[in-house]
């Protein structure tokens, strides 16, 4: 468990005539949990925290048959981005988010070595999700389909990222039967569609090559003192969030419920438990019964 004050309080203690007119500094408490899918090596995800900033990166895992164009894969840009995101901040602790990570793109960009096809439409990629405290605001930035559920004092509120979704409910043919073929021939043109879509102002934005990607992101502030002030937080893949997306174990309430009470862990237990059932309460199957497993969860004291 990790205990940071985010940045823009003063360190020093304040005076007797002043302390009683200070706000109670908000604390953010940090508890995170990132599990591989069952049998493989390589998380394609990625948790970190850097002072007051905590990321989840969830890398797209290359698909069987296909080319990307690049000698590295999805492990290796998550852990890449995450460190350059870590390395931005540090020079400019208080700049946008959307900048930290245009940035970190461009970095890991040059870090190919010139050894890659970076205009492949398979290149490796990430969704983002950070969130960073400071003084008495929360700043969020969610790219692609990792989302931030967040919760004040009776409500909760979650930003999400659906073109990527949206982008695939458009699929042409996306119901054409290809007879004994039909779900291998379907994987590979819903495969061609999501790579014609990547980075594309009419399709959905993900962490890759383009650092222009890093300003279509969904990001704002949250209030971290007064009236509605955020009092915690969690941050997903969509290896966790399916718990409520695709399992609907519980509502994104009850998930930071369970977060906060149980931990990340548990979490990702209750996940893999409900991946095991084959069609779960009728429902047919994702492409994918596992998938690496990332939730992070905030606990806002004081303000």
């Amino acid at each position: 468990m990790l205990r940071v004050i985010p940045d823009g309080l003063d360190d020093q203690p304040p005076t007797t005539e002043s302390a009683a007119a200070l706000p109670t500094p908000p604390t953010m408490r940090v508890d995170g949990c990132s599990v591989a899918a069952p049998g493989q090596s390589d998380n394609e995800d990625q948790v970190f925290q850097y002072g007051n900033l905590v990321g989840v990166l969830d890398g797209a895992t290359a698909p069987v048959g296909f080319d990307s164009g690049c000698v590295h894969g999805p492990a290796w840009y998550v852990r890449r981005l995450a460190a350059r995101i870590g390395l931005a901040a540090a020079d400019a602790p208080t700049a946008p988010l959307a900048g930290l990570l245009t940035d970190a793109i461009q970095a890991v960009r040059d870090d190919h070595g010139g050894r890659c096809d970076l205009a492949h439409p398979g290149t490796p990629s990430s969704t983002v999700c950070l969130l960073r405290g400071s003084g008495g605001h929360l700043d969020y930035l969610v790219l692609c389909d990792s989302p931030l559920v967040f919760g004040s004092d009776g409500e909760v509120g979650v930003v999400a990222d659906d073109r990527l979704a949206a982008a695939m409910a458009r699929q042409p043919d996306q119901h054409r039967s290809d007879g004994p073929n039909d779900q291998q021939a379907s994987y590979r043109r819903a495969v061609r569609w999501q790579r014609q879509q990547t980075n594309q102002p009419a399709g959905y934005w993900v962490a890759a090559a383009d650092p222009a990607a890093a300003n279509r992101a969904l990001s704002g502030t949250l209030p971290l003192t007064g009236p509605g002030r955020i009092v915690r937080a969690a941050l997903l893949s969509d290896g966790a969030s399916r718990a409520v997306e695709q399992f609907e174990l519980f509502d994104w309430a009850g998930l930071l419920d369970l977060l906060g009470t149980a931990g990340p862990a548990e979490l990702i237990r209750r996940v893999r438990a409900a991946e095991r059932v084959v069609d779960h309460a009728g429902r047919a199957p994702r492409r994918k019964q596992h998938d690496d497993a990332t939730a992070v969860f905030c606990l806002f004291d004081g303000g």
